[in-house]
């Protein structure tokens, strides 16, 4: 079996990224060699619509893997070999594996969070779920909400026509669920009956705090999930557990997409709680 792997991240800002520390730090619990490279095209001098040089240029170089990140996830497609189901049905690649001659791009991001949902919210129901924002997180959020058995999603978001493209997404991959979308002033309708709620905004993130609704719609019997890891604690998350609703943090999104990422590439299975803990770590210190 293979145990020495290079790995690099493609995107936009990826130098405050968790991603390498996690992955080596697991890499190293199971013996490996393990390095993993970030490559910031915005440092690079790359525009995104060049990702499939850059990706072509580190297979030349020895990689043996990619993860890719925004705004990449989109124009890397036309570059590879082939693509995984979850990876063809979201229009979007999050990793690349060079395997057997081909590069053959995944999608972590659904597989992740239905991960996460299903491990840090065990029993939560799911007859009416909300989902504030409908851009590429949105996306893999919304399938996997539709894959973990969500009966009623209802996307809101400022921009409905975006809302409703993602609804059509949905409706196509899944075709017995119920999926409609909203404008965000609508919330406080929809709000009421609705078993859980999950933010795909960027809001809430150390550059955009605050909260993406007015929290006097939180109540005890309804579940909140965040996927902003940074912080683990956003005001939403805090305003929630305030109004007695059980939470769930973007780490666990975060880890758990790596966890698969991982898997593809060294084909080892990591442990997730040790990786969750070594997140907490990582976000503790800043």
């Amino acid at each position: 079996m293979k145990s020495s792997f290079l790995v690099g991240l493609i995107g936009a800002g990826v130098g405050p990224s968790l991603s390498p520390a996690l992955h080596m730090r697991e890499a190293a619990e199971h013996g490996l060699s393990y390095v993993y490279k970030t490559l910031d095209i915005a440092d690079l001098g790359i525009p995104a619509d060049g990702v499939g040089d850059l990706m072509r240029d580190a297979r030349r170089l020895g990689f043996d893997a990619l993860n890719i990140t925004h705004p990449c996830k989109e124009l890397v497609i036309g570059h590879l070999d082939r693509l995984d189901e979850t990876a063809a049905s979201l229009g979007a690649v999050n990793t690349v594996v060079f395997e057997g001659g081909e590069a053959i791009g995944y999608n972590t991001d659904t597989t992740g969070f239905g991960h996460a949902l299903r491990t840090g919210m065990p029993g939560a129901p799911l007859g009416t779920v909300v989902q504030l924002g409908a851009g590429g997180a949105g996306s893999a959020v919304a399938h996997a909400l539709a894959s973990q058995g969500v009966e009623r999603l209802v996307i809101a978001d400022m921009e409905v026509d975006r809302a409703q493209a993602r609804v059509e997404e949905i409706r196509r991959h899944h075709p017995t669920s119920t999926v409609e979308a909203i404008q965000v002033d609508k919330l406080a309708a929809v709000l009421p009956e609705a078993d859980g709620l999950v933010n795909c905004t960027p809001v809430g993130m150390a550059d955009h705090p605050g909260t993406p609704l007015d929290t006097e719609l939180l109540r005890p019997d309804l579940w909140v999930a965040d996927i902003v890891y940074r912080p683990l604690d956003t005001a939403l998350l805090e305003a929630a557990r305030a109004a007695g609703s059980r939470t769930l943090h973007g780490g666990h999104m975060a880890v758990y997409q790596a966890v698969d990422a991982f898997r593809l590439i060294t084909g080892i299975d990591p442990d997730a709680d040790r990786m969750l803990a070594h997140l907490r770590e990582l976000a503790a210190a800043g």
